[in-house]
């Protein structure tokens, strides 16, 4: 007799061998900390007047992050350097991740690119990409017809 839900076993199959696929072309935050990348955390977020992008930084100096702009590319490159081990510290166990990263966004056509503003912040980098004023919402008034 067959089993109800063997029909799906070919769609779990089929789903399992997909992710395997996506792991090893985009890495995920484990499999890019297991090889010795560092990826920091991005919050990308809208506001009715810009495209906000954060980036969480912890520990790096803001001379030791750099913004890139090109073919509508923004690109984040940044390096976390490890500090000298000192005499007398014993490490039972470092789980900070250490190392350069770049990360890149496409940016969508709604940007004015002459506009983008960056802060840097008790760690986190904010990149403020205010839109277009022509791709703002806005408002049209119905006129009447009365006399």
């Amino acid at each position: 007799m067959l089993n109800a839900l063997e029909p799906f076993r070919e769609l779990t199959t089929l789903q399992e061998r997909l992710n395997r696929v996506f792991e090893d072309l985009l890495p995920t935050r484990a499999t890019a900390k297991e090889s010795g990348e560092w990826m920091p955390a991005v919050d990308i977020y809208e506001t009715k007047d810009a495209i906000n992008i954060e980036v969480e930084a912890p520990g790096m100096k803001q001379e030791d992050i750099k913004i890139n702009l090109e073919n509508n590319t923004l690109t984040i490159y940044g390096e976390r350097k490890f500090e000298k081990k000192e005499e007398g510290k014993n490490y039972y166990r470092m789980e900070r991740a250490y190392g350069s990263f770049s990360r890149s966004f496409l940016l969508p056509d709604n940007v004015d690119v002459e506009g983008i503003k960056a802060k840097y912040k008790d760690g986190v980098l904010t990149i403020s990409l205010p839109k277009r004023p022509e791709s703002k919402p806005k408002e049209i008034p119905i006129e009447s017809e009365e006399k």
